[in-house]
């Protein structure tokens, strides 16, 4: 697997989840300098492990890990860094990890199994990272009744496809879906064997620079939420330990501060840790949002916000129970925790 295949493959098809086991928008304020621990630190570092891939989204966490950011918060943050989504999710679903960085639908797979976590950040929410490919000829998207559609069946890619196509009052009956891995469905986007493919960078930019007869139709800008990754807890270790939680999310948000203040420095830091280069990193970065601490708390807080992560995370359980992923649809709205960052954001 190439460097570049490797941090974009935490959008695996998710039935290979369950077979185991069973996007550059900067917010923030000034974290890193204003940001202390909210009680006195314990003379020895809390120690936790959290599994997580080679992925853009963790840009913030790789500069606090660098920057000691944890540690001075009296966490020792112990990164675990998988090859493959239904590693890492088995591996948290059998207690083997205190943490966890899932995509959305991986975190109602997880909750589906029993397995008792709480949201405590949002890492990354896509802003253009997600899209779907389309000939000229395709004019909308109600065009794409009768055609073939390129898409990773039963993945977040699918579940986009699928919340496009009812903006549009059409439903997968309306296609006939090839399934196929992202960059294979670029790919025969790019060479013409498909007229409309459902992808993510970086093979969808590239894809749409090599077919000139084509564009970039619809990608998750349009669509907030749709595709976002989330850090999570397990319940019962932040029971024990809510500080090295909170110390967790002071953390991050400090990175991403860090990331605002000194671009260029934590473009590198990062860039080492996830085996590219900076230039690349932050072209990649563009296709997400980093969301600070008040957007965090609208995503987590406000009902009637668009951003409001409940109602993504129910659609999307809604879609796996469609699929016959899951058996329940759970109730996520149990298992966001936004005690934390609003107390980081206090401390500002």
């Amino acid at each position: 697997m190439s460097k570049m295949n490797q941090y974009w493959s935490r959008r695996h098809a998710l039935w290979m989840m369950v077979g185991t086991t069973g996007s550059f928008v900067l917010h923030g304020c000034d974290m890193a300098t204003q940001t202390p621990p909210l009680s006195p630190i314990a003379a020895k570092p809390v120690s936790a492990t959290i599994g997580i891939l080679n992925w853009i989204g963790l840009t913030p966490l790789h500069i606090a890990l660098e920057k000691g950011f944890f540690k001075q918060a009296g966490l020792d943050l112990q990164p675990k860094i998988f090859g493959s989504n239904p590693d890492s999710n088995a591996a948290f679903i059998a207690g083997r990890l205190d943490a966890l960085a899932p995509v959305t639908s991986e975190a109602i797979l997880i909750a589906s199994k029993g397995r008792d976590f709480r949201v405590v950040l949002v890492e990354d929410i896509s802003v253009g990272g997600d899209g779907i490919l389309a000939r000229n000829s395709v004019t909308d998207i109600k065009a794409f009744k009768g055609k073939k559609v390129a898409v990773e069946r039963a993945s977040v890619s699918h579940f986009f496809l699928l919340q496009v196509l009812a903006e549009a009052g059409l439903s997968e009956k309306d296609i006939t879906i090839v399934s196929t891995t992202p960059d294979a469905a670029a790919a025969a986007y790019q060479t013409g064997q498909v007229e409309i493919a459902v992808s993510y960078a970086p093979f969808l930019q590239k894809a749409n620079q090599a077919q000139k007869d084509g564009r970039i139709i619809y990608d998750s800008a349009k669509m907030p939420t749709a595709i976002s990754d989330l850090y999570v807890f397990d319940a019962k270790f932040i029971q024990a330990n809510p500080q090295a939680v909170q110390a967790f999310v002071n953390g991050v948000l400090q990175g991403l501060d860090f990331l605002n203040q000194n671009p260029k420095e934590g473009l590198a830091i990062a860039a080492k840790r996830l085996e590219t280069t900076p230039d690349s990193l932050a072209a990649d970065l563009k296709g997400i949002k980093l969301p600070d601490a008040a957007t965090n708390i609208e995503m987590f807080t406000n009902s009637q916000s668009e951003l409001y992560i409940v109602n993504s995370m129910k659609s999307m359980a809604e879609f796996l129970s469609s699929q016959k992923q899951i058996e329940k649809v759970p109730d996520m709205s149990k298992f966001i925790e936004p005690k934390f960052v609003k107390a980081a954001q206090n401390t500002i």
